[in-house]
């Protein structure tokens, strides 16, 4: 624990702050070295350290210092938090920007004060305010570890000086050790998101830019660096995200001196950011993780997430969207039997899908006139479905995209001005439709008080907030500037303001599926949806690594109908259940159509995901890949590890068959388990022809054994699953 302290610069005495100090919280240590001429680095951001004295940081911080490179400056180069060419640093710059005469391009900020927080029960804060008078810049970095282990940073530069100043970027780096060889990281596309890639950290940059003006379904998500043979159990990682919800940029950089970094910022296009005396620009936070085996990196983000004060606390319920069940076709006689059938299986929340306002009847016009269709809910309609969902104990949600607009509605005949666009010049068109510019205040206050009257009037508890296309040359009218910075900000306060509006309104964030998936996002809302594609088999992938930040309760994971829509695969309601159930689950499917047997099948699948929600939403995640890949382990293990649920998918049909005995990881080696089978269909595994004795009538064993020796499994075909419940047996 450090006492807190605040210091001042030279003209009140020498800076009294310590040269070196460390924050430690749930396993991680972030050690920074505070110079009185410079801004601070890192000493060492990695697992735990001992408690010590300022003599022995001090000496931790000589003992980091490298050798000088060949051929290189005389003192040798440091990377601090915001790099900067002054210290020799030839790599990616923290800040480049420069004032209209070309001056202040070259920044060299002097602290003139930190301030030291230690954290209530562990990890702290550092900010450290600085500047360069020359330049006329000011600059205040703050530096957290919280109790999670995760660190995040964030900077904030001020213009001081007369004149305008244009920032062009401002990103923050972290270093991570040689030992980091590898890098991994996120690609994908629409209805195939977050695909994993791995390559060597070489030298040179590895860029990841996102400019489609929302986070997109090819980001990078979590850059990780790590050691070689990172896996979910083993191997050492360090990772980063960007809170943030516009254009990005993340950065994995080894320079031919030695320092590799991972660097992070917004994206800012050209004339963004332009300061006038006294503003300024703050950058989004950057999310730091370190952990061994992805599976701990992963669980920080997910600690993170589950002890925020704003953290959904209420039992995430089975939601039924009508998306893929009537797409635009609506009416309260197409509509009413799906309600019905909806309850009668256990469905605890009804969202009615896009095509429910103004001339909404396909994807080409309406968007941007959120008032209820008289055409298809016309006669007092729409109150009454929304009656009858209320009245057969089911809460109520309604779909919006109130960042667009389609050109033919009475929003964009009306203020064609209010489109996102190169002055004289539309965008191209995506889904038929272009982007509303929210900086406008009347644009604004036009979608913010539809939706809140919406909301308010008819009592609808959530919102599923679409978000279809990227924004494209997304200037605006009336300045001539790009603002995708601005529309970035503005769609966060629209959420604010509406959340204030409507207390109790939950928001699901969706953007043609996974696209708008970050912390960013999460901090207004209540659960994003992963992918518009809910096969099942594609589905594994997309959620297994979207769980690389955040837990199952955030995403929403719904059961489609036999055939998939957007692959054309068949699926057995079992897999496709079993997959739904490690997320929020909900159905997306036309239950109209279902037979008798598929909607008892779906209503006992319905009710068994109400069994055991509590425990895979508080549950530790935990990650295995088994015959060479083919085989994939997921499980919840609950944080006493008195219970566990694991389900083991057969993605791809293995070289060698059967398959090993599988391990069951994260329980207590010391303690004795009762293991079943789990499920509504688990019967299904009756046949002893590919069933392992012990599947009838279970069996007992130690953690240990469990983690160490394993069982035998079922014989799954693939595209199968079989559920495993693990709960602690002591007597």
């Amino acid at each position: 624990m450090v006492t807190p302290r605040t210091t001042t610069d030279g003209t009140h005495g020498a800076p009294s702050w310590p040269s070196t100090i460390a924050l430690s919280a749930a396993g991680t240590s972030l050690v920074l070295a505070l110079p009185a001429d410079a801004l601070p680095s890192v000493v060492h951001w990695g697992g735990q350290l001992e408690p010590a004295d300022a003599a022995q940081l001090d000496a931790l911080a000589q003992a980091a210092r490298g050798s000088l490179a060949t051929n290189g400056i005389d003192g040798g180069v440091v990377a601090n938090l915001l790099t900067e060419a002054w210290t020799g640093w030839t790599g990616t710059p923290g800040l480049v920007g420069h004032r209209p005469d070309g001056t202040g391009w070259a920044p060299r900020f002097t602290p003139k004060s930190i301030v030291i927080e230690p954290g209530e029960t562990a990890g702290g804060a550092v900010e450290v305010h600085a500047d360069d008078e020359a330049a006329g810049l000011g600059l205040r970095l703050r530096i957290e570890l919280l109790p999670t282990g995760i660190a995040r940073l964030q900077a904030e530069v001020t213009n001081l000086l007369p004149g305008t100043y244009l920032l062009e970027s401002l990103s923050l780096a972290l270093p991570v050790p040689t030992r980091a060889d590898r890098i991994i990281d996120f690609a994908g596309r629409w209805a195939k998101e977050r695909v994993y890639q791995e390559r060597g950290f070489t030298v040179g940059s590895f860029v990841r830019e996102g400019r489609h003006g929302r986070t997109g379904a090819d980001a990078a998500t979590v850059l990780l660096a790590g050691t070689e043979g990172l896996d979910f159990e083993s191997g050492e990682g360090w990772g980063i995200h960007l809170g943030f919800s516009g254009n990005h940029r993340v950065i994995a950089e080894r320079a031919y001196s030695g320092e590799r970094l991972l660097i992070g910022g917004e994206l800012l296009l050209p004339g963004e950011i332009i300061l006038a005396t006294g503003e300024s620009y703050q950058t989004p936070w950057l999310y730091a993780v370190h952990g061994h085996g992805l599976d701990e990196l992963a669980a920080r983000f997910h600690d993170y997430l589950r002890a925020r004060p704003t953290h959904p606390s209420s039992p995430r319920p089975v939601v039924m969207n009508s998306w893929e069940a009537v797409y635009f076709d609506h009416g309260i006689e197409r509509i009413t039997p799906l309600i019905e059938r909806a309850a009668a299986i256990g469905v605890e929340r009804f969202v009615l899908d896009d095509g429910w306002f103004g001339s909404r009847r396909d994807d080409q016009s309406g968007l941007g006139d959120w008032q209820v269709s008289g055409e298809v809910w016309g006669g007092g309609d729409f109150a009454e479905l929304v009656r009858g969902v209320k009245q057969r104990g089911m809460e109520f949600g309604l779909w919006f995209e109130p960042e667009m607009v389609n050109l033919d509605s009475d929003v964009a005949r009306a203020h064609p001005d209010w489109i996102l666009q190169v002055p004289g010049r539309l965008p191209v068109t995506a889904r038929n439709q272009q982007v509303l510019n929210l900086t406008i205040p009347e644009a604004f206050a036009h979608v913010r008080d539809r939706i809140v009257d919406l909301v308010t009037s008819y009592g609808i508890d959530q919102i599923k907030w679409d978000h279809n296309r990227d924004l494209v040359d997304a200037g605006s009218c009336r300045t001539g500037r790009a603002v995708v910075h601005e529309q970035t900000l503005a769609a966060y306060r629209l959420l604010d303001e509406i959340r204030a509006a409507c207390p109790g309104l939950e928001i699901e964030s969706c953007s043609s599926g996974g696209a708008r998936v970050d912390l960013g996002i999460l901090e207004r809302t209540d659960r994003v949806w992963a992918s518009d594609c809910i096969d099942a088999h594609e589905r594994q992938q997309i959620q297994r690594w979207t769980a690389q930040l955040l837990p199952p309760e955030l995403v929403g994971s719904h059961v489609g109908s036999g055939w998939a829509h957007t692959t054309g695969r068949q699926l057995d309601l079992g897999f496709r259940a079993a997959t739904a159930l490690f997320g929020h689950f909900g159905i997306e499917w036309d239950l109209t159509a279902a037979s008798p047997d598929e909607l008892a099948g779906l209503a006992a699948w319905v009710a068994y995901y109400k069994q055991v929600r509590q425990l895979i939403h508080t549950g530790r995640m935990v990650r295995r890949e088994l015959e060479d890949g083919a085989l994939w382990l997921t499980g919840a293990v609950r944080p006493d590890q008195s219970e566990a649920l694991f389900m083991l998918v057969v993605r791809e049909r293995p070289i060698t068959w059967p398959a090993g005995q599988v391990l069951l990881p994260g329980l207590d080696p010391d303690r004795m388990y009762r293991v079943q089978p789990a499920g509504p269909d688990a019967h299904r595994f009756d046949d002893p022809a590919v069933t392992p004795g012990w599947w009838a009538d279970g069996l007992r064993l130690s953690g240990r054994m469990l983690g160490t020796a394993g069982i035998q499994m079922p014989a799954l075909h693939p595209d199968r699953a079989a559920l495993i419940h693990v709960r602690a047996d002591d007597e």
